[in-house]
């Protein structure tokens, strides 16, 4: 039904900068929120960010906030996450996620396929 892209993964060293983009396409409905996660080898999927579609609030886990930024990228459903300052343990896979109006559940309802992120020292 709904269908997210990811865009602007790749290899930076440490304290340096990445831009993710994903768009979302389909039958995307009303949207509640858009979002990214990242899931690094060996460890559990940690949610990083949040983009409130009802209010622009953004959210942040506490391993990221003060470093990477969320936003509304071009396009009518597209978000960014701008990552800065860099640390080796952010490498990871990076998920683009959204919920819709209509979710009754605190887990994503969409899911992008996955870009790497990764981060030298």
């Amino acid at each position: 039904q709904v269908q997210l892209a990811e865009s602007g993964g790749g290899l930076v060293q440490a304290g340096g900068s990445l831009r993710l983009a994903c768009a979302a396409s389909g039958r995307t409905g009303g949207i509640f929120d858009m979002g990214w996660y990242r899931q690094a080898p060996g460890k559990a999927r940690e949610w990083i960010a949040r983009l409130s579609w009802t209010n622009g609030d953004a959210d942040y886990a506490d391993s990221v906030k003060g470093r990477f930024t969320i936003g509304r990228d071009n396009g009518p459903n597209a978000v960014y996450l701008q990552m800065n300052s860099l640390k080796p343990g952010d490498t990871a896979i990076c998920y683009c996620s959204l919920r819709s109006l209509d979710s009754r559940q605190q887990t994503p309802d969409s899911w992008g396929q996955g870009i790497q992120v990764t981060v030298s020292s």
